[in-house]
């Protein structure tokens, strides 16, 4: 699986939270052997009682086909394995220094704005954390802005997120193999 445009979110909506519970990890452009569609996976706390079940969680994609293919090909083995299909739209704009995601499923608004993105470098990480080897090219971001249903909320990005790498970063393009 291959991606490009991604602007990616792994971060916790607390500052004392043991791990991330707030992903936005999506791209303009996934590719799969499926076919390619706007893509990605989100996971979106309840800000008000992070101990409760998610309010969204799953892969997101315009295309049902490509968003199925994600769990049991890429995350097999991990808790994102059996995470559901969420159908809807995807909406990247990268530009200079600044990122910005929109995310709908449903009755469901994603907005992130990214600013200060750094300089571009290449990743290559190993197998892990997550079962798959990653290679790519990312940009670390300076700050972030998160909107859920036009709600603005506070985010607490980790040095490293669960990929491996800082936990808000714009992913000019990359591949996860497995």
């Amino acid at each position: 699986m291959s991606w490009e445009g991604g602007v990616d979110l792994v971060a916790a909506s607390a500052p004392d939270l043991g791990a991330a519970n707030v992903i936005v990890h999506v791209a303009r452009t996934v590719h799969t052997p499926l076919g390619s569609a706007p893509s990605g996976m989100v996971l979106i706390p309840d800000f008000a009682d992070p101990s409760a079940p998610p309010q969204l969680m799953g892969f997101v994609s315009s295309s049902a086909e490509i968003g199925a293919y994600f769990g049991p090909k890429i995350f097999a083995g991990t808790p994102f394995e059996k995470a559901p299909l969420l159908v809807g739209s995807i909406e990247i704009q990268i530009e200079g220094e600044t990122a910005s995601a929109q995310v709908v499923v449903g009755d469901f608004r994603i907005e992130m704005r990214f600013s200060g993105v750094g300089a571009p470098f290449l990743i290559h990480r190993e197998a892990g954390a997550l079962p798959f080897v990653q290679q790519g090219i990312e940009a670390n971001v300076g700050s972030v802005e998160l909107w859920v249903n036009g709600q603005k909320y506070d985010v607490f990005v980790p040095e490293i997120g669960m990929t491996g790498g800082y936990g808000a970063v714009v992913a000019a393009t990359g591949v996860y193999a497995r």
